[in-house]
């Protein structure tokens, strides 16, 4: 019996996808995408995991917030000694408050009475930065020096909304009109993540807000930091502290927690795709399949050539299978390379650090090799069953 060295099996095995090249791209083209769309599905969401995270960590995860629960008849009113009684609870390190009460901004006093631009303004605690970790992009914030001025700070949309694309030092301040009284504009902050609603605000200093536009002390939402050990400790006593009498008007928020819904949302939209993955990968294997079962019947007259030298069964079904492998982790190392540059490319856009885990990609070569062997295993079966006399005579 005539015995092929193992470098000659393999070099067989991969003659059909040096002499049909377009039709082995084109079977491995399935698995390409199912494999790409693997990584792509599970680099993005680590990536958008792995910026959270160090989004959180410098926006601070011991945040809270407390506000008159919605839609009360009447309305829910907090105490105007609220924030004090929060900040006297021995492990917050800062409290501060804002209070909307009911006014609208303009550029003008000639702006009618209907037009609106969507914009609060809200009266602030001196101290608002250091409790929502804020940072003024322009100017200055409110402080003891200006609080009883009518002076304002914008949100950063509010700036833009309102036309201002900054602040210059060397021109007068520019001034918007609140409650038929001009304001000046000392500052634009920067956005803020984890209180958007402040980006669509202009703030007034708090004894400025009483002194001018007849504010009545009662703030509608408290912000406050705590020691980290501490977060859900103060969360079970806070709406007590801020209405004693009535704890059930409060409602008490954890800012990071809407960013932590958003990442279990792309969760579930990650485990959809990994669903299409699959479903990619399994359409590939078919191709795979069909193109070695084709190959099979093209090639009749070379597998009875063989037979008739002295190649076995075993030799015939090895030099299609490998064929069938070498066809699938082609396809799987081409997608490996291009979801690894389409998660990159990603990354670089949305500015967040490149995650490529182990798993997927060892994975994708895994699965890719797996469904190599299943799609030519029948083929390569029925190959070897082929008679040579029946092979060359079909010819």
């Amino acid at each position: 019996m005539t015995r092929i060295a193992p470098g000659d099996l393999i070099g067989l095995g991969l003659l059909g996808v040096r002499t049909r090249k377009a039709r082995a791209a084109l079977s491995a083209v399935g698995i390409a995408i199912g494999i790409a769309t693997l990584v792509v599905v599970t680099g993005i969401p680590a990536s958008s995991r792995l910026a959270l995270d160090r989004q959180l960590a410098a926006l601070g995860t011991n945040r809270l917030q407390a506000a008159p629960v919605p839609d009360r008849d009447p309305p829910a009113v907090l105490p105007a000694e609220s924030v004090d009684m929060v900040a006297r609870i021995a492990p917050v390190t800062v409290a501060s408050a804002v209070a909307d009460f009911g006014q609208t901004v303009a550029r003008s006093d000639r702006t009618g009475a209907g037009d609106f631009n969507a914009l609060a303004v809200l009266a602030a605690k001196d101290n608002l930065l250091r409790a929502i970790n804020g940072r003024v992009r322009d100017g200055r914030f409110l402080d003891a020096a200006v609080e009883r001025f009518p002076t304002v700070v914008l949100g950063s949309v509010a700036a833009q909304r309102l036309g201002f694309a900054g602040l210059d030092p060397r021109e007068k301040a520019p001034q918007v009109y609140i409650g038929r009284q001009w304001f000046t504009v000392i500052g634009i902050l920067d956005p803020v993540p984890l209180s958007p609603d402040l980006d669509r605000s202009v703030l007034i200093g708090w004894d400025a807000a009483g002194k001018w536009l007849r504010f009545g002390g009662h703030p509608t939402r408290i912000y406050l930091q705590t020691t980290d050990d501490q977060v859900e400790a103060v969360r079970g006593v806070l709406a007590a502290t801020v209405d004693p009498e009535h704890p059930g008007d409060v409602l008490v928020s954890r800012p990071s927690d809407a960013l932590g819904a958003k990442r279990a949302v792309e969760q579930t939209f990650g485990a959809l795709f990994l669903g299409l993955a699959g479903i990619a990968l399994l359409v590939g294997g078919i191709g795979v399949a069909n193109t070695m079962y084709i190959s099979v019947l093209e090639r009749r007259r070379e597998i009875g050539l063989r037979r008739a030298l002295g190649a076995n069964r075993g030799q015939v079904r090895v030099q299609f299978l490998t064929e069938s492998i070498v066809l699938s982790v082609l396809g799987g190392a081409a997608g490996v390379l291009g979801g690894v540059l389409a998660t990159a490319a990603y990354c670089a856009w949305q500015a967040w650090p490149l995650v490529i885990p182990g798993r997927s990609t060892a994975g994708g070569l895994t699965g890719a090799l797996a469904i190599g062997v299943l799609a030519g295993v029948y083929p390569a079966i029925r190959a070897a069953r082929l008679h040579p006399a029946e092979a060359l005579a079909s010819v």
